[in-house]
Parts: structure tokens; sequence; C-alpha cells
């Protein structure tokens, strides 16, 4: 069989982020099927600037017709997964087509995040019998640059390589005059990058050291605003302080209301004002947060330049959206949300939100419409398959769940949800095994502790279904899932009373017809019929086509 070998330098410091990907691809590209380089236009243009006169942007968002100051969205750290993902089905199905392939690599030891994530990617994702992968011992130190050149700073922003707008940004801000306009932008993408990448006290460090030198509003109310982010998304639960976080973006108002340009005012004073309305919702204050948001929107639209800012108006309607839904204002949720995918329709994630949104609203054929279309318009992720996976198991396709379920793990091996679901799943498909798998997966996480437990049940095994279910309620007191499930242990066990107390604790979480079936044979068994003929016509209602409740309404007690 003929093979081919490639050989690439991964050193960062050539070419930044994705300098492997850049590489191989710099390789391949030349002789592979239109077809395949336009389904990834995204990943490769992302991935090889370089390249981009050979591979047209087909898929484009409202972003990128705008210019840097009116880009406001900054892309999560999970969006180079989305990339990597892209980029290895890529080179997997270009192989296909072609002849199997060596790839070398060298210096992978100084590769930037992006080339290490892809790496890991491209070997889980593409079988060795087509690409070998190689890691070439490392070599001896030489002379490079330190720091990027400048041009090279908004492309890591807009991409979301925070890795390389982190490093870049330590490294450069010591070059720059202190206060300056420029030296500003740096540190606020630097602090951002740094939030990112989970490193918030690094951040913090960079927006106090920012409040020393400065006393101009605009720059102290960014700062305000920063740190009160920083309090209220902080990766460690235990380090969030809405409190301390009101503080701050309270300031932010306050000085970006006395900016003296309207406009200028306008946008700066409702972004605060939208990112307060985050602090209330942090603070389980839902009321307060609509209101905010809906005087952010008004302001806009009011004080802001026609055709300006067009993404912070979408943010702010997708807000919006976001916080009628919570309140059970769907018709108006979904409102917004058609306007935001209106204005803006090869950004995937609005239609995953309308998506959910469609759902919820009992219109799946329409839901799936919208996960498809954010499978296509950009690179892949797991929230579209995940999303109709549920469609699929809810109208009885359990083939077609488990292989959306199946390919978001395949996409995301972090994506807990996905395993608790499959587990699930697994169990009602009679699949033991794999389901145990995928419930062991991690011993501290409730919903698959209740997986778990649920799976011990059915083999019989008492005592550790209970272990399992204690533990998952010692994590999670409120998952009405592991009430139901020990009680149905304890029934089977002949404890009725302590099956009662589970199953209503049950339902007072989260009513189903199954767990009121439950509870009203607890019940009988427990000498009280009336109370248990009352959750069986419950249970009726909510499952009128259920033939086991008709069956229990017709026995006599």
């Amino acid at each position: 069989m003929t093979l081919r070998e490639i050989t690439v330098d991964a050193d960062r410091r050539l070419r930044g982020p994705y300098t492997l990907a850049s590489g191989l691809l710099t390789a391949l590209l030349p002789e592979a099927a239109p077809d395949l380089v336009a389904a990834h236009d995204i990943e490769i243009r992302a991935a090889a600037p370089g390249l981009r006169d050979l591979v047209p942007a087909r898929r484009t968002s409202l972003a990128d017709r705008l210019p840097q100051d009116e880009r406001i969205l900054v892309p999560a750290p999970l969006r180079t997964l989305r990339l990597a993902n892209g980029l290895a089905e890529f080179v997997r199905d270009h192989v296909a087509r072609s002849v199997p392939l060596t790839l070398r690599v060298n210096n992978a030891e100084e590769s930037d995040p992006t080339d290490t994530e892809f790496l890991a990617v491209l070997r889980r994702r593409v079988p060795a019998a087509s690409v070998t992968v190689v890691i070439s011992p490392p070599g001896p130190p030489r002379p490079r640059p330190v720091v990027p050149p400048a041009a090279e700073l908004d492309r890591y922003r807009n991409e979301g390589f925070h890795h390389a707008m982190a490093e870049a940004g330590l490294a450069l801000l010591p070059t720059l005059d202190e206060d300056g306009e420029e030296w500003w932008t740096l540190l606020h993408r630097t602090a951002t990058a740094l939030a990112a990448l989970d490193r918030e006290g690094e951040a913090r460090d960079l927006l106090d050291r920012a409040r020393r030198v400065s006393t101009r509003p605009k720059e102290l109310a960014t700062a305000a605003y920063a740190t009160a982010m920083l309090l209220v998304r902080h990766h460690d639960p235990g380090e969030r302080d809405p409190e301390e976080a009101m503080a701050w973006i309270n300031q932010a108002v306050a000085l970006t209301s006395l900016l003296p340009d309207r406009g200028e005012r306008a946008f700066h004073l409702s972004f605060d004002l939208n990112g307060k309305a985050l602090v209330e919702v942090r603070r389980g204050r839902l009321a307060q947060a609509e209101r905010l948001v809906q005087e952010a929107v008004e302001l806009a639209e009011r004080d802001l330049e026609p055709g300006r800012h067009p993404i912070h108006r979408l943010v702010l309607r997708a807000n919006r959206a976001q916080l009628a839904a919570q309140r059970g204002d769907l018709a108006g949720a979904l409102r917004d949300l058609d306007a935001v995918v209106a204005a803006d329709p090869g950004y995937p994630d609005y239609y995953l939100d309308r998506g959910n949104l469609l759902h919820r609203l009992g219109r799946p054929a329409e839901a799936t419409a919208d996960y498809e279309t954010a499978m296509r318009v950009g690179p892949p992720f797991p929230e579209p398959y995940y999303n109709r996976s549920e469609i699929r198991f809810a109208a009885g396709d359990l083939a077609g769940a488990l292989a959306d379920l199946d390919h978001a793990i395949e996409l995301d091996p972090g994506f807990t949800d996905a395993y608790v679901n499959r587990a699930g799943l697994l169990v009602a498909l009679n699949e033991p095994a794999r389901a145990r798998a995928d419930a062991e997966r991690d011993v501290g996480n409730p919903y698959l502790l209740c997986v778990l437990g649920q799976i011990e049940a059915a083999e019989g095994h008492a005592l550790e279904a209970r272990k399992a279910f204690d533990s998952a309620l010692e994590r999670e007191p409120r998952l009405a899932a592991a009430w139901a499930g020990r009680g149905a242990v304890a029934f089977g066990e002949g404890e009725y009373e302590s099956a009662v107390a589970d199953l209503s604790r049950a339902i007072e979480l989260e009513e189903g017809a199954e767990v009121r079936f439950n509870r009203a044979l607890a019940l009988r068994r427990c000498g009280q019929p009336a109370l248990a003929r009352a959750d069986l016509l419950r249970a009726q209602e909510l499952a009128p086509d259920d033939e086991e409740i008709r069956r229990a309404l017709a026995e006599r007690p």
C-alpha cells in the first residue's frame, strides 16, 4: 500500500496557535476536494490564515463584517475544541479519499494548546490505520521571538485563542506606555483571556493594577465591570460573590453614566446594565434582571447611532429572551429569538437557544430543524446532537437518540450530561454493561450516581442501589430521580412507609405519572386506599394512555 509522510514543526513561536495544524493543512489543501474544503471553511481559515485566499468564506456570521470595536463577543474556551473537531474531520475524510498518512511532529513540546488539543482529537477520532502520528524527541533549544507581531492579537481575541492571548499580553504589556490607549486595550484583552482560562486571580491583579494608574471614567468603568464578571462567573462556585460583584457593577454604571458622548454612553451603559442583570440572576432576583435588560434594550435602541453595534443589540435581545423564557413568557422569548436569528443567521448558538425554546413549546419538528441548522452553520459541537437526542427519545426513536449521544460524546468526551442521558438510555435498551461504564465514569456526579442506582436496582442489588442513591442525594438533595429511585428500592424491600416518604419527596420536587403510580402502590401496602386512588387518578391525568395505571384503578384495593 502506498503511504505518504508529512513532517511538521509544531513550535508555536513560528506561527502562533495552530502552527502544527496550519503546516499540515498547507500540505493537504492543494489536493483536497473542493466540497471537503467548503465543508470546513471556518476551521481551515481560523487555523491557517495564510491559506485564506484558497478557502473562500462560505459560512459567515455578522461579526465577520464588523470592525474590531463592534465585535464584542469573545468566544468561549470550548471554541477551539469545535475547531479541532472540524479539522480532524477534514483530515479524516481527505485521507479516506487518498492514501494513509504518517504525520511526524517536531517540537511538539513547544506547541500552542490549540495544537495540543488538535493532536489529541486527531488521534482519538481518526483511525491509526489512516493517520499515524509520530512525535519526535525534543530538539535542542534555539533562539525564537518572544512575542508575536501586534497584528496577530486581533486574531487571538476573535478566534478565542486564550492561551496565546494571555501569553502575548503578559509579555507585551511591560513594553507599552502605561495607561495609554493601546496598553488599556491589551490589558483588558489579557484579563479576559486569563479569566477564560480559569486564572481569575491573575486577571484580578491586572484589573487592580489598571485602577491604580487611571483616573478616566471609561477605563475605570471597564475595570469595574470586568471585576464584577470575575466574581459572578468564577470557575470555582465557592469563589463567586454576587454581593461584591453588585458593588463593582454599580460603580461601573455610575461611571458610564457620566460619559459625555450620547452614543458612547448608550453603548457602555447598556453593556453595564446587561452585566448588572447577570449579577441579579446570580442573586436570584429574576424580575430585577429582566427590568435591567429591558432598560438596556430601550437605551440602545434610543441612543445608539443607527447601524452601530448590531451584535450588542442582538445580545441584549437574546438575553431578554432567556429571562422571558424563565418567567414563562415563551411567546415573547420566541419573538426575540426569531429576530436574533434573522439578523445573524450564521451564528449557530442562537439556533440552539431557539431550538430549546421550540422544544418547550411542544414543536419538536421545528426544534429539530434548528438543531440541525446549528450543526451545519458552524464547526461541529455536541450540544445540537445532545438536544436532538432528547426529541428522538421522546418520539420513541431510541436508536437515533443513542446515535446522537454517541456522537456528542465523540465530539466532547468531557460532556457529562451526555453520559448521564446515555447511561439511562442504555438501561432502557437493556445494555447494562455499557450503562454501568458510563455511570461509573464520574463517581462524584450525582446524576451519574442516580443512574448507577437504577442499574444496581435493575440487577437486584438493593444494598448497592441504596448506597448509590444515598450518595447522589448527599451531593444533590433536590434530585427527584434519586428520591424516586430510593423509594422504589425501599418498596422492593418491603419498607413501605419509607417508600412513601421518599416518593413523596420526589413528587414535591418533580411530579410525574410513574412516581405517582409507585406511591399509590406503596400507599395501598400501608393501608391507605383512598390516598392511593387519588395518586392513581392523578397519574392517569398525567399519562392518560397508560394501560398499567388503568388496570390499577380497576383493581379492588
